[in-house]
């Protein structure tokens, strides 16, 4: 199964107990086990330090990026400017306006990588025909 990982999902796993926490701990352990083909992008890897940062957790932040993007089945695919492009443009339409502009780049690496699944806490992503949402 090749699934976009969301950020939320490492951010769960590694912090204070919280309902999702348990259910992303499993998610990450079968990406390990090779159950999921996991692809996520380099802005869920900025999203990740930028967190850490602003609580001045720094090195947590170091932590969580570097383990994650090691764990990563598929890749942490890189922005490029195709996907920019693709990401402007899905920001001027009325189907795509509950999502964040981070959230249409991560769509866009999907749509322009053929990953239609995500596995995320994010209700926004729902309002996306174009993929399947999985939560955990």
């Amino acid at each position: 199964m090749k699934v976009f990982i969301d950020t939320n999902i490492p951010m769960y796993a590694a912090g204070k107990d919280h309902p999702f926490k348990n259910n992303c701990l499993e998610i990450l352990e079968e990406i390990i086990a090779g159950n999921i083909e996991a692809y996520t992008d380099t802005e869920v890897l900025q999203e990740i330090l930028y967190r850490f940062y602003h609580i001045q957790k720094r090195e947590m932040g170091i932590q969580l990026s570097n383990y994650f993007s090691t764990i990563m089945t598929g890749a942490a695919l890189p922005i490029q400017h195709e996907d920019m492009v693709l990401a402007i443009s899905l920001f001027s339409k009325k189907d795509y306006e509950k999502l964040s502009p981070r959230n249409l780049i991560h769509l866009a690496v999907m749509f322009n990588h053929k990953i239609n699944k995500i596995i995320t806490t994010d209700q926004a992503f729902t309002s996306v025909s174009d993929i399947e949402v999985i939560h955990p």
